[in-house]
């Protein structure tokens, strides 16, 4: 049962990256009069070290491959739609469709990480952990350029309500194919300081078969330094423009309403679409990002929390994930709601499929 105990208690403090001894843990665990009875001593410990294990399994895997069978779909739609339908591409459609290549390609990494989990993370060759680290590097591109992408989009709706005629000059398609690429460069040099700490994790951690996430990475670099850094920069300020985009098109509307006594609803849409995005990315992001800098924190040495303590944390950790990631499955919606006549013309496109498929049935 000791020796049980020992090997659990181990494996925790490799996986949780803590420098905590064996020893010391074990000191705690004994000197607690409920975890030293013979009875209850094992399912202490199997409940508090592997309730992570049960919600990658239980919760994870099935939430992933949910997410990948209802957002790929939609997002695939998209961008057929948009490279078979559209003749003239204006900014607002360059803007939505470099942000459903990005979910389109993140959510073609779900099905591998579905089925990580449901295998407890174990891979069989440094290769294949390489190819997991890509996948979380993916995973953190995707997170911040679809906010980011979002922005711009919202910005652009703004623009082209105070300027009808398209005279501005960021409504231009070839500056937004220049906002784009500067967008993609930003967000990569946001998310570069990873690499760094998955090497360094890997080098920690040479003879493991388990591959961990962002918050479970050990390395020389500043992980939670670097944590709060990047949600300041990847999501506070991104979703603060969102704030700040929803309140001058409203702003705009009103005195237009003011204005002009006549106006139609078509002009407030696009307030209420940037309206709900920007409570998408607050309901679906802030959790993750909460979590994600708590648990860090929380492995820590000056934290100085319990075992149970921290297993807890990583619990409603995992438990943010896929949550954040929804928004994947959610944003095919805005791409029908804010394109310029892009649900106009793919419906046309699919009547003339069908018309076309009729006719030929026919002729057979």
């Amino acid at each position: 049962m000791a020796l049980t105990k020992l090997v659990q208690l181990e494996n925790f403090r490799k996986r949780s990256g803590s420098e905590t001894s064996v020893a010391k843990v074990l000191s705690y665990s004994y000197a607690s009069p409920l975890l030293s009875s013979p009875l209850l001593s094992s399912p202490q410990v199997f409940n508090c070290t592997q309730l992570d294990d049960l919600l990658e399994v239980y919760y994870l895997s099935p939430l992933y491959a949910l997410e990948f069978c209802l957002g790929f779909p939609g997002n695939l739609l998209v961008v057929i739609g948009y490279v078979v339908c559209l003749q003239e591409w204006r900014s607002i459609n360059i803007y939505l469709f470099n942000l459903a290549v990005s979910d389109l390609l993140f959510l073609c990494t779900l099905p591998r990480l579905s089925w990580l989990y449901a295998n407890g993370q174990k891979e069989t060759s440094p290769y294949a952990c390489i190819i997991r680290r890509i996948i979380s590097y993916f995973l953190h591109v995707n997170l911040y350029s679809s906010i980011l992408f979002m922005v711009w989009v919202s910005v652009d709706r703004f623009l082209l309500i105070r300027h009808p005629t398209r005279n501005h000059f960021l409504l231009r398609p070839k500056v937004a194919m220049a906002v784009a690429g500067l967008s993609w460069l930003a967000i990569n040099i946001q998310v570069a300081p990873l690499i760094v700490l998955m090497f360094q994790d890997m080098q920690k951690a040479i003879n493991s078969s388990r591959c961990t996430d962002f918050a479970s990475l050990s390395g020389d670099t500043n992980s939670f330094g670097y944590s709060m850094g990047l949600t300041l920069t990847g999501y506070v300020l991104p979703f603060l423009g969102l704030c700040l985009s929803s309140y001058n098109i409203a702003r705009l509307l009103k005195v237009q309403d003011a204005a002009l006594q006549r106006r139609t609803t078509s002009y407030k849409r696009p307030l209420r679409v940037v309206t709900a995005a920007a409570a998408m990315f607050l309901v679906l992001y802030s959790p993750y990002h909460v979590m994600r800098n708590v648990r860090i924190a929380s492995r820590q040495e000056w934290s100085g929390m319990e075992l149970c303590t921290r297993m807890y944390i990583e619990g409603l950790y995992i438990l943010t994930r896929p949550i954040a990631f929804l928004h994947s499955v959610i944003n095919p919606v805005f791409y029908f709601l804010m394109g310029d006549q892009f649900r106009e013309l793919l419906f046309a496109k699919f009547r003339q499929l069908l018309r076309k498929t009729g006719r030929q049935r026919g002729a057979t």
